[in-house]
């Protein structure tokens, strides 16, 4: 399992990231991450939902209630204009840190 603190401070690119394939429901985020990563990172539903309050905060993301689905309707989440173009930021960012962090990483037997 990954130490979450290592991925805490992409957890905003991996939620938009994720958003910007579908709109997702919290709990489906939720999965999603976990299916994806083998398992190996799971997501906490507080982190979850402080992430989409940050989002929405910024206007990175907008919510609706969805159909009524096991007693309740869902809140969806989806990606707004806004949000694709910080996603496209992070995005190249990530990979500028990605190439910087090999420099220093590969390499070692």
């Amino acid at each position: 399992m990954i130490r979450s603190d290592i991925i805490r401070g992409h957890l905003d690119a991996i939620i938009l990231r994720l958003i910007y394939e579908k709109d997702y429901y919290g709990y489906e985020i939720s999965k999603e991450i976990g299916f994806r990563t083998y398992e190996r990172f799971q997501i906490k539903e507080a982190t979850l939902y402080a992430v989409f309050q940050r989002l929405e905060r910024k206007e990175l993301i907008e919510s609706y209630l969805g159909d009524v689905s096991h007693g309740g309707k869902r809140r969806y989440y989806k990606i707004t204009k806004l949000g694709k173009a910080y996603l496209r930021e992070t995005i190249e960012e990530w990979k500028e840190i990605k190439e910087i962090i090999n420099i220093f990483m590969e390499g070692l037997d």
